[in-house]
């Protein structure tokens, strides 16, 4: 089955727009958890924007489930608090420095020797690797070779045109999983996924082992109720 990790990001920002603590991050991520998700992300930036750097111990301390780093880790600093943490699985994004939001993935033939240093440095940690990749089934080919665990489809173009054609915004998707589950590399996926899009992205992609959504389920928390919605999400993912 497929695992649902939520990303509290957003939950922190909304807490850093008033300067004190509430909504609490860590109180969310313990009630996310009771409601059933499967783990936990943040993704820490370098502005400390929404999840602040010294925010992640403490949610390591009441994760029940999993728990997974997102970031560039050609930032010392993030490789540092990585190491510290050592969470489940730690997914590496190639975002600069003020970046708003992850819109690429990386280039894996271009960066393989780069990528293949680093992802050993947390292997050795006992840290799951997951590279964040664009649908392109040369740049998953490109993953196999830096020894990373898994990739992260990067969803946002599925998002985007799945209202305008489900089969033409899948299809390289398809195409990448395919090639993946080919070389023997776990599936995972994020970015802009929502309860309109997941559960046909899901029935579409084979031996897709979690999914990382945020902002949608946040948003949708607004309406429902984080409890209704995150059972909402996992209903997508049967």
């Amino acid at each position: 089955m497929t695992k649902l990790s939520i990303n509290v990001n957003k939950f922190a920002l909304l807490r850093n727009s008033r300067g004190h603590n509430n909504p609490d991050v860590v109180k969310i991520a313990i009630d996310a958890q009771k409601f059933g998700a499967d783990g936990i992300t943040v993704h820490p930036r370098p502005d400390e924007r929404h999840i602040k750097y010294d925010d992640v111990g403490k949610l390591k301390s009441i994760i029940t489930t999993e728990f997974n780093i997102e970031g560039n880790p050609r930032e010392q600093k993030f490789v540092d608090l990585v190491l510290a943490n050592k969470p489940t699985q730690v997914t590496l994004v190639p975002d600069a420095h003020n970046q708003l939001t992850s819109d690429h993935g990386w280039d894996t033939i271009e960066n393989e020797n780069y990528l293949k240093e680093i992802i050993l440095v947390f292997k050795n940690a006992g840290i799951r690797t997951s590279l964040f990749v664009d649908p392109v089934v040369e740049m998953v080919e490109g993953a196999k070779k830096t020894g990373t665990d898994r990739i992260e489809l990067y969803t946002e173009a599925y998002a985007k045109d799945f209202h305008s054609g489900k089969e033409a915004s899948i299809s390289k998707y398809s195409e990448a999983a395919l090639k993946a589950v080919e070389l023997n590399i776990g599936i995972n996926a994020g970015h802009d996924l929502d309860l309109d899009n997941l559960k046909y992205f899901h029935d579409n992609i084979p031996n897709l082992l979690e999914v990382s959504i945020g902002h949608a389920l946040v948003c949708d928390s607004l309406y429902m109720g984080l409890e209704n919605v995150v059972r909402m999400y996992k209903e997508q993912l049967k």
